[in-house]
């Protein structure tokens, strides 16, 4: 059984910082493309940053040189760090797997969400 459990959300003044992770289970990890999202209220769910088997990473424009995204393979995790944080960022974020078969064919994952609510 698949698991992506994301842990690390909570409520942060403006300007401070969270570390978001999400513990995956149950898929070849050290394969897999894991990814960040994030949805905030009446708006579509949005990719803030991605990176790849080998470590290679890309962000959203907006949180360009504020959020850095990371993986652990030994510990089946990716992470999440988020510095100077904004109103706009308030959104729950979801944490999202990609495993790419052998036969050309992927399975997407995706994580139950955890809130992160930024106060001005």
């Amino acid at each position: 059984q698949v698991q992506l459990v994301e842990s690390g959300g909570g409520l942060v003044q403006a300007g401070g910082s969270l570390r978001l992770s999400c513990a995956a289970s149950g898929i070849r990890f050290s394969s897999a493309a894991m990814s960040w999202y994030r949805q905030a209220p009446g708006k579509q769910r949005e990719l803030v940053a991605v990176i790849s088997s080998d470590g290679g990473g890309n962000y959203l424009d907006s949180v360009k040189g504020r959020f850095t995204i990371s993986r652990d393979n030994a510990k089946n995790t990716v992470y999440l760090q988020m510095n100077n944080l904004k109103p706009e960022d308030t959104a729950v974020y979801y944490c999202n797997g990609i495993v790419y078969r052998s036969d050309g064919y992927s399975t997407v994952y995706w994580g139950q969400g955890t809130q992160v609510t930024v106060s001005s």
